[in-house]
């Protein structure tokens, strides 16, 4: 799963305007069925291998989430907004001061499904930071759901190196 050092990885993503509000968006496509792939963006169990964790009672409206890929955190309050399954998942992460929104869709293909990524940027959101990092989890959960060690895919290969491309379709390169 990691880029050849010979080729520099080439960024996926996109930065959007729509309705007087910014987003970046990233596509995946899968060989599951869409029911197979929500586990992997729903469940503990099917997070845990490429991005964290969370505790509680989802039925509550919010659940404390743990960002593990990076060791262990302290959980932070992520509020579900709407929960579709298997194919709408929409949630505002709180991070510190900051509250991310965050809408992920699978859509069916006729081979499999994709999920379509969506972060909607706050006024203080820069798309050159938040771009390479979600290509950077993405191609984690890409790796462990195609059964691949995810500590292959590192972060120097993300950041800086797809910041230019996210800040400059977001004008802030």
């Amino acid at each position: 799963m990691t880029a050849d050092p010979r080729r520099p990885r080439t960024p996926t993503g996109t930065v959007e305007r729509t309705a007087g509000q910014t987003d970046v968006v990233l596509r995946r496509s899968f060989r599951a069925t869409a029911a197979d792939l929500w586990t992997s963006i729903s469940e503990p169990a099917g997070l845990g291998p490429w991005i964290g964790t969370w505790d509680g009672d989802p039925a509550s409206g919010s659940v404390l989430f743990t960002m593990t890929a990076e060791g262990a955190t302290e959980g932070e309050e992520c509020r579900i907004l709407r929960c579709d399954p298997p194919h709408r998942l929409t949630v505002d992460a709180v991070t510190g001061e900051s509250v991310w929104h965050l809408d992920l869709e699978i859509v069916d293909e006729a081979e499999g499904s994709t999920l379509v990524f969506r972060q909607t940027l706050g006024p203080d959101d820069d798309p050159a930071n938040i771009g390479p990092g979600w290509e950077y989890y993405l191609d984690r959960l890409v790796a462990a759901r195609s059964g691949h060690d995810v500590s292959e895919v590192v972060w120097e290969e993300y950041y800086p190196v797809l910041a230019a491309h996210y800040g400059d379709a977001g004008g802030t390169g």
